[in-house]
């Protein structure tokens, strides 16, 4: 599978190209088959990509949005994505979405995960378009470098769509996506901006640690073609 770059100069150039192919994805996705699925990321990056995207006229009752990630707090908490999406994308013409989050009020992690798998599963999959994010640590969704339970989330026969993790280097327990969950979506995309990221994304793709940088089980892989879209 290919790794397809697209390089922009200018963040209003970036911004209306990666808009303009979620929103073909979202429509080719409602004419086949009816409705459609966003997974989005939180974090700084994504809300102007938010702000764009949630100004588009389609028929957006028929979109499910949904997240590679949560913070295992409260939807109501500063700090969670949900409450991010929801005041930064679920906005506009994009109020008419529904939303599908991760959080549930369990708090034993083999319940929790097998909870919100199962909803996603009901509700989101098969993913028609997931956009993720990379910090400045090289972490994707919340697989973050050294984790002890990355050998699971890399684990392409692990069956759930979501993992538990505890990140020793950030706030707050985490619920994530699985690798293989992360590459089922039919259209992939990663959007990261800033000189630090760009010099981040040009050491993953020259080494093969996985576990000193995560987006590298992303990047480096044969299963799925990945767009980039960076400045």
């Amino acid at each position: 599978m290919s790794r397809i770059e697209h390089k922009f100069d200018k963040q209003e150039d970036l911004l209306e190209a990666l808009t303009q192919r979620i929103v073909n994805n979202i429509e080719e996705a409602i004419e086949h088959k009816g409705h459609a699925s966003l997974l989005v990321s939180g974090g700084s990056t994504p809300k102007p990509l938010f702000q764009k995207l949630r100004t588009r006229v389609l028929a957006w009752e028929k979109v499910s949005i949904g997240l590679c990630d949560e913070r295992w707090i409260k939807p109501a908490h500063q700090d969670s994505n949900e409450r991010f999406v929801k005041n930064e994308l679920l906005q506009e013409e994009a109020s008419r979405a529904n939303f599908i989050g991760m959080y549930n009020e369990e708090t034993d992690t083999q319940v929790a995960e097998e909870l919100c798998s199962t909803m996603l599963k009901s509700k989101l999959y098969p993913f028609d378009v997931l956009i993720l994010g990379m910090g400045g640590d090289a972490h994707t969704a919340s697989l973050f470098p050294y984790n002890k339970r990355l050998a699971e989330a890399y684990d392409l026969e692990y069956n759930a769509l979501c993992i538990a993790i505890e990140p020793t280097t950030a706030p707050h327990k985490r619920m994530s996506l699985t690798l293989g969950a992360i590459l089922s979506a039919k259209h992939l995309y990663l959007h990261f901006e800033g000189a630090e990221k760009v010099g981040v994304y040009q050491e993953a793709l020259t080494g093969d640690d996985q576990e000193a940088m995560p987006i590298r089980a992303v990047l480096n892989q044969e299963i799925k073609d990945i767009e980039v879209y960076y400045r």
